[in-house]
């Protein structure tokens, strides 16, 4: 499934099928914790056996994968879903070529065969192989734990509670005005174990949440609708991220609600009918130049699709070409010190980032996770790497971004949470506004388009607001904006400071094939881009 085509789907609840070998549990059977010493026990056993086989190098991973997915609409509950997911994956490195196998028989007998499949499948790649796995060292870090820093573990939460949560967020949104909504709350948890030949032993327990929705207004006299969907973004947290803290929202220009670490869904819900029937008389945009706002809420996802993507190593040297292509941003770019943006434009990877989605404390290649620069001063500066691919950038340690999706699937280069760093300078939303004669301000991510290498694009929104000579006019309907990522981000000519930083992410990042999903976090503070060509997406301006 692509990645797409999962983040549109809004009455379907997909998303506790999504792992391999998933079976259908009970949801008291989500808390049962798992015992660390028996992975340990097996995942000792593994490595013998690998060293004794004559593997060079060997990895475990011992998973256990939850997911609970609640999908309604309306006053009704079209779904309640709780899966799990367990197994072992290894890794080994034979006559310097990679082997890979998974079991879900977590016994001596399910994982010696294991072994045996990696290894042979390791020699048979030797063969063909034409250069050595060059590994970057990785010191063991002996027997460590890390956990999401969680006040309240969602899957504790009774079913009954969340969905009465969704059905009032439901009725909000109808007593608001709109016709029709549909609302979904996903969770995860993986509880992942590490071991390797390295001398690592690493258990982690890793939390995240997402609460979307989408709310429908109709015109009944001509038939035409529109729709917005929630503005929240899911987070790397526990059950408290639905608490609607005050302290942790903003103020926006026109009206709209900037969430941070804390989510009000009830409030999001009754704003989204509204604007969704303000929308059916907003006016259809008028194409042209334009300086564009951008909320954090829109903005994450062309940092995801035109920042990330590009950056990732496997795709600038051709390794990965699925879902939407390679990269041109080639590594002569960065020994060139091509300018990616302006001056004021910094993008960070940083798998460590408190709330995000794709924070660990280690990745699973059991390298530990850290922050690390991509763009510098607008110059290009770095990519994305992992254990095998790192000597190529002429490093000798790993950025820590490997993941897999499943104990099922083997591990490869995902993206770490890349994230545009505020301005220094104070800047408020509102003061940026009053800087723009002719503008458009948009807020929340809507339908995209990018091409092969994540040099072009086009980025929509949930909702449009014409600015004009420093004051927000209305909205404005069918508005899209065209780039070509080094003009667009070398447009950038302000960003607000570190106030106003907010964190929008991905929940479901497809990749590879056979295809996986990650989680993924993208973080910016409301930024302006100076020029940029709007054009109207409607099929007709009559």
């Amino acid at each position: 499934m692509q990645r797409r085509q999962f983040l549109t789907l809004s009455g379907l609840g997909l998303a506790g099928m999504m792992l391999p070998n998933a079976r259908l549990i009970a949801a008291e059977e989500l808390l049962t914790p798992s015992d660390v010493a028996k992975k340990k026990a097996l995942a000792d056993t593994v490595l013998a056996l690998a060293k004794h086989g004559g593997a060079s190098y060997c990895d475990v991973r011992i998973g256990r994968y939850l997911n609970q997915a609640i999908v309604t609409r309306e006053d009704k509950v079209q779904n309640v879903t709780n899966s799990e997911s367990a197994g072992v994956g290894i890794r080994v490195i034979v006559d310097g070529a990679w082997g890979f196998a998974a079991s879900n028989q977590t016994n001596a007998q399910g994982v010696a065969a294991a072994v045996a499949q990696a290894m042979a499948i390791a020699r048979a790649n030797a063969k063909i192989q034409t250069r050595a796995v060059q590994l970057a060292p990785t010191p063991g870090v002996g027997e460590v734990q890390w956990a999401t820093p969680i006040r309240s573990n969602a899957m504790a939460v009774p079913v009954k509670d969340k969905v009465e949560l969704l059905l009032s967020i439901n009725a909000a949104a109808i007593n608001a005005g709109a016709d029709f909504i549909n609302s979904q709350l996903f969770l995860v948890n993986e509880q992942k174990y590490f071991a390797s030949s390295d001398g690592s032993w690493i258990d982690q327990d890793v939390h995240r949440i997402w609460l979307p929705f989408t709310a429908t207004a109709i015109d009944k006299a001509s038939g035409k609708f529109r729709t917005r969907a929630g503005l929240s973004a899911p987070a790397g947290m526990g059950w408290e991220f639905l608490d609607g803290n005050a302290a942790d929202k903003h103020a926006l220009p026109c009206g709209v609600v900037g969430y941070g670490h804390s989510y009000d869904p009830v409030e999001d819900a009754i704003a989204a009918a509204k604007q969704a029937r303000a929308k059916l008389t907003a006016p259809s945009v008028k194409p042209g130049k334009y300086d564009l706002v951008l909320d954090p809420s829109n903005l994450f996802l062309t940092i995801h699709e035109n920042v990330g993507h590009p950056l990732e190593l496997d795709r600038v040297l051709g390794y990965e070409a699925n879902y939407a292509g390679t990269s041109f941003a080639t590594l002569d770019k960065r020994e060139s010190g091509y300018r990616w943006g302006s001056e004021i434009v910094n993008f960070t990877a940083d798998k460590t980032e408190p709330y995000s989605l794709g924070a660990v404390g280690y990745d699973d290649e059991g390298v530990k996770t850290r922050r690390w620069d991509l763009v510098k001063d607008g110059i290009l500066v770095n990519y994305q790497a992992t254990r095998d691919e790192v000597h190529i950038l002429g490093e000798n340690a790993s950025h820590g971004c490997s993941y897999a999706d499943s104990w099922k699937s083997v591990q490869f280069q995902r993206m770490a949470n890349v994230s545009l760093a505020p301005g220094k300078a104070p800047l408020t939303p509102a003061q940026m506004v009053k800087d723009v004669e002719n503008g458009i301000y948009i807020h929340g991510r809507g339908s995209y388009s990018i091409d092969q290498q994540r040099y072009n694009a086009q980025f929509g929104g949930q909702l449009c607001y014409q600015i004009r000579n420093g004051e927000i006019t209305g909205l404005v309907e069918d508005a899209a904006y065209q780039i070509r990522t080094p003009e667009f981000w070398n447009a950038c000519s302000a960003i607000c400071d570190e106030r106003d930083f907010r964190l929008g992410g991905s929940f479901f990042d497809g990749k590879g094939q056979p295809g996986q999903v990650s989680a993924v976090s993208h973080g910016s503070a409301t930024t302006r881009f100076d020029g940029v060509s709007i054009i109207n997406t409607a099929r007709s301006l009559g």
